[in-house]
């Protein structure tokens, strides 16, 4: 009976920590974040425990990025002032095994790679697109850098 009861503490207890890590987000949640507006975004977002992080604007875009509960995601909404088809959520990771995840996702969901070139920081991507949806996967230049996927509208 002691044993049973361990167990079930101990799975209790990686469960919570489980909920309160970070939160890595799907595919589908980071194109209807995309959908969302600032305000919406912004409400949703705390609902995971993100915090805000910072705040960047300039005359072609607003940037408001968020960090997980244990700093281990973080994610953006950018919102174009003139182009809109431009806004995309930019959701940045460290680990491998989730870029694989995310690949095998993303191809799974129907998606085609297209186009591969580098970044204006010189970080290498790939663009995959379904019908009028885009993703790009940026790679880390070096394995302290993130993980980057960006989800267009």
């Amino acid at each position: 009976m002691n044993t049973i009861k361990i167990m079930l503490i101990s799975m209790f207890c990686t469960l919570m920590h489980s909920q309160l890590a970070g939160q890595a987000f799907k595919v589908e949640e980071l194109a209807a974040f995309n959908k969302l507006d600032r305000a919406a975004f912004k409400t949703e977002i705390k609902k995971y425990q993100y915090t805000f992080y910072d705040k960047t604007e300039s005359p072609a875009f607003i940037l408001f990025e968020y960090d997980s509960p244990d700093f281990t995601y973080k994610i953006g909404k950018f919102e174009y002032t003139e182009d809109k088809s431009q806004d995309h959520i930019e959701f940045q990771f460290k680990e491998k095994k989730e870029h694989d995840s995310y690949i095998k996702t993303i191809l799974a969901a129907g998606y085609q790679q297209t186009e591969k070139g580098k970044v204006l920081t010189g970080e290498n991507y790939v663009d995959y697109f379904k019908n009028k949806a885009q993703i790009r996967m940026v790679y880390p230049k070096t394995t302290q850098d993130n993980y980057t996927i960006l989800v267009f509208k």
